[in-house]
């Protein structure tokens, strides 16, 4: 697999592809141009000290820019997208340096040193597209964030052009490269904090830059889903370690998940051992066509025969599954879109005209109900936890009559096991995004 950057054409065809989809997205809601907001920067209360800044992902589907506070970009059907940059005049804070690269050559590029220059810039029946900012009422557009314009635009999110996945396959091999150093650093008895730092060194990201926060917890933190502690102590004995972590290029995520055992081996490394595999052949079920909840369910019932398999349980696989005594030990769902944002938009869409098609009551947590198809890019991500809120509900449900409990309190201290991988639907076997970035450094 090759990960070179994206290639000028790819950068081009995108842009091609996303003028068309806009323009008749525009078009069919009745509107001549399509105006998108970078955001602007905003600040804590009662405080001078601004939050980080994010970029609106539908401007940075365009432009490959992270720090853009207070620009604009112009759409309009026929015409060459314009990009309104806003640089100020500033000595206080270092501006945003001027866009370079090739990638410029596709706008028609105006400086803005306000942000209110660009009033002045909108054409007639304009839509805004983004986050909406004091004072956007006089601005004159015909409409905020249009519905019959937002839907189809988040819908078109999901399949990915060449251009966004060579992105990806960048952002897969950046976190690849800072898992590899994190465990490194688990083995050498770092802290929680310790690993933390790491990473970053590793991936070349700031706490900021991040697409979200680490989960870096050793032993029992692994119980929690999105534990972000970063302990600065090193616990007296170390016994696991969970890491999901991602990086990002040009605005386009990955998020990787691995589980480590202290001492190769045991009860918990053959658990560790068995999610990895059984997370493989959940990774071959994503292919064009196939209903996401159907890879769910499926991999509830992998859960359920590892559940059997190493004694953690004392019913039937089929037994597990049809008491739902599975989400006892996997409550989360399999995985969401990821793209532009690590939870991306549109994952319970039904449709490029919208509406809604939520999960089951019994896997409401489940982030996609869509079927998929060429391009789009899912994580996959199963886990085996062992936590006290959801222990003590099967006590009290009668599901508790089927667990070893004996099993389940060795393991508890390990915390739990988590394996996710980034995985691209084809109209044949899947792209593993992810296991393809491990086996790079694993060649070198």
């Amino acid at each position: 697999m090759s990960y070179r950057l994206p290639s000028e054409t790819q950068y081009s065809e995108h842009i091609a592809r996303l003028g068309r989809l806009h323009s008749d997205a525009a078009s069919e809601a009745g509107f001549d141009a399509v105006i998108i907001g970078a955001g602007f920067q905003r600040y804590r209360f009662l405080d001078d000290q601004p939050y980080p800044f994010a970029v609106c992902p539908h401007f940075q589907w365009w432009a490959p820019l992270d720090n853009a506070p207070g620009s604009f970009l112009c759409i309009r059907p026929g015409q060459r997208p314009g990009l309104w940059f806003h640089q100020p005049e500033d000595y206080w804070h270092k501006p945003p340096e001027m866009p370079s690269g090739a990638w410029i050559g596709e706008f028609d590029l105006s400086i803005l040193r306000f942000p209110v220059e660009a009033k002045a810039l909108i054409p007639a029946n304009a839509a805004f597209l983004g986050e909406p900012f004091e004072g956007i009422e006089g601005w004159g557009f015909k409409a905020v964030n249009p519905p019959a314009l937002v839907h189809r635009l988040h819908w078109a999110r999901a399949a990915k052009t060449p251009y966004e996945l060579a992105c990806m396959r960048v952002a897969a091999r950046k976190g690849a490269r800072a898992h590899v150093a994190a465990a490194a650093a688990f083995h050498r008895g770092a802290s929680e904090y310790g690993i933390h730092l790491a990473y970053l060194a590793a991936s070349g990201h700031t706490e900021a830059s991040l697409p979200y926060p680490n989960i870096i917890a050793l032993n029992e933190g692994g119980a929690i889903l999105h534990y972000t502690e970063l302990q600065a102590d090193t616990p007296a004995e170390r016994r696991s370690f969970l890491i999901d972590a991602g990086a990002q290029f040009r605005g386009y995520a990955c998020d990787i998940t691995r589980t480590h055992a202290a001492v190769p081996g045991g009860r918990f490394g053959d658990l560790v051992e068995a999610l990895d595999a059984a997370q493989l052949r959940m990774c071959a079920l994503v292919r064009a066509g196939t209903h996401y909840p159907d890879i769910h369910a499926a991999a509830h019932r992998m859960i359920a025969e590892i559940l059997e398999e190493q004694g953690i349980v004392r019913c039937s696989a089929d037994a597990a599954v049809a008491t739902r005594l599975t989400s006892v030990f996997f409550p989360h769902g399999i995985g969401h879109l990821l793209g532009l944002q690590v939870h991306d938009i549109g994952g319970h869409q039904e449709s490029p005209a919208g509406g809604s098609r939520p999960p089951p009551q019994e896997d409401r947590y489940l982030r996609l109900t869509r079927t998929l198809e060429a391009g789009t890019v899912v994580t996959i991500e199963p886990g085996i936890y062992f936590i006290d809120l959801l222990l003590a509900e099967a006590r009290r449900d009668g599901r508790g009559h089927d667990i070893v409990w004996d099993v389940v309190e060795e393991l508890k201290p390990y915390g739990g096991v988590r394996v996710e991988d980034d995985v691209v639907a084809t109209n044949g076997a899947p792209e593993n995004l992810t296991r393809d970035a491990f086996g790079e450094f694993a060649a070198a």
